[in-house]
């Protein structure tokens, strides 16, 4: 049996009135989605527990079948797996976003989608700055870093992430609570330092969004999950360009395909992550490809970016996978975004998700197309997202 799990990031949306009362998903072309979701089963998956903010790191522990009541110590402690880093016992893995604060308001989480050189520039600068506060800073990819905290201090605070306070007052939105004395400490002088630092007075001068600041947030200690072969049986394999999902890899024991073009942005190369994806499905019992693209449109607002990525991972993924795995006797795919990132929002929200599974497995078709509406109107409900991994492998969901 071979499996596959595509991932479109935030594809789901709400229904807009600029696509006369379509979402971006209804309003793009899938003839392929609309061809599993048809003759599959289609309904709809809780990833986010009540208790938990919505954001890829808990959704996507529900989607590979991790009870984030059980599981979760925070999104960084997950992401530092992917960096190498070894998280010590006593030690807080916190993520680290370089952004752009203009006036006291947080213009872009993203600091204009940062180079990964200037990335590291930034980076290497703050550690020049840093000895003796018990902290190291890491450079990921683009806007996305790391930084982990030795001390004595418990980093328990609050902290908001910043793409959902764009737009919004730093001052109203900063860490709260035990430990946040330790944080506000170093976001405050990374302003001092950062502000008129070359690098950003170049980007200034290119037109482009300066990363005059850093935001902590997400932090936790090492998680200890049991690997995916051992909750399942079966071996796994990912293909993403976001270091969250190559982190959840490391710690369930899944092979991390890295694929050239993969930018886990709007440009990312998507014939190379689906050429990439049938090569591994022939070595690996299950394979999971994760495209971030939709959610970095859904953060931007831009309905039209939007569209055009849910239409490529369609025609440029969906489709080539599909027709590789057809070629095996018993397959299964299930294809279903982690989490809505509503183009009128321009953050995640936590609604139960569309799916669709489709391969060899007992179930009526839905002959319904792929969208969040229709999905609902199945009444297929997983009100526990973390058990639909299992249903999926084994089968048994109808």
């Amino acid at each position: 049996m071979k499996y596959c799990i595509i991932i479109p990031d935030g594809m789901a949306d709400y229904k807009l009135e600029r696509l006369n009362g379509r979402t971006p998903l209804e309003a793009a072309r899938t003839p392929n989605m609309d061809d599993l979701s048809s003759n599959g089963i289609l309904g709809v998956v809780n990833t986010v527990p009540e208790k938990f903010k919505p954001g890829s790191d808990i959704a996507c522990l529900s989607v590979l079948g991790y009870n984030p009541e059980v599981y979760y110590t925070g999104r960084a402690p997950l992401e530092s797996a992917s960096l190498g880093i070894e998280l010590g016992e006593k030690d807080w893995a916190v993520r680290c976003n370089l952004i752009t604060a203009n006036d006291g308001i947080l213009e872009d989480f993203s600091a204009g989608h940062i180079s990964d050189n200037e990335a590291k520039l930034i980076i290497s600068i703050l550690n020049e700055s840093s000895t003796g506060k018990n902290v190291r800073f890491y450079a990921g990819k683009s806007y996305r870093n790391l930084m982990v905290y030795s001390g004595d201090v418990e980093l328990e605070a609050d902290c908001t992430p910043p793409h959902d306070i764009i737009g919004k007052p730093i001052t109203q939105n900063l860490p709260k609570g035990k430990g946040s004395e330790v944080l506000l400490d170093l976001m405050q002088n990374s302003y001092q330092l950062l502000e008129n630092h070359k690098v950003n007075k170049v980007r200034i001068d290119l037109g482009e969004n300066p990363a005059n600041m850093i935001w902590l947030w997400g932090q936790g200690r090492r998680p200890s999950l049991a690997t995916f072969e051992e909750l399942h049986g079966i071996s796994g394999a990912v293909i993403t360009g976001v270091d969250l999902l190559k982190g959840m890899a490391n710690y369930i024991g899944w092979n991390i395909i890295d694929v050239p073009g993969a930018t886990a942005y709007l440009d990312t190369d998507y014939d190379a992550k689906a050429q990439y994806a049938i090569k591994a499905i022939e070595t690996h019992d299950l394979v999971l490809i994760h495209i971030e693209a939709p959610d970095e449109a859904g953060h931007e607002g831009n309905t039209h970016e939007k569209i055009r990525a849910i239409e490529n991972i369609d025609k440029k993924i969906v489709g080539p996978v599909l027709d590789a795995l057809k070629k095996h006797d018993d397959f299964r795919i299930l294809v279903l975004p982690d989490h809505y990132t509503p183009i009128s929002k321009r953050t995640h929200t936590s609604e139960p998700v569309p799916f669709a599974i489709y391969g060899s497995i007992s179930g009526n078709k839905s002959k319904l197309t792929f969208s969040e509406s229709n999905a609902e109107q199945t009444g297929l409900r997983v009100k526990k997202g973390y058990q639909l991994m299992s249903h999926f492998i084994e089968g048994t969901i109808s």
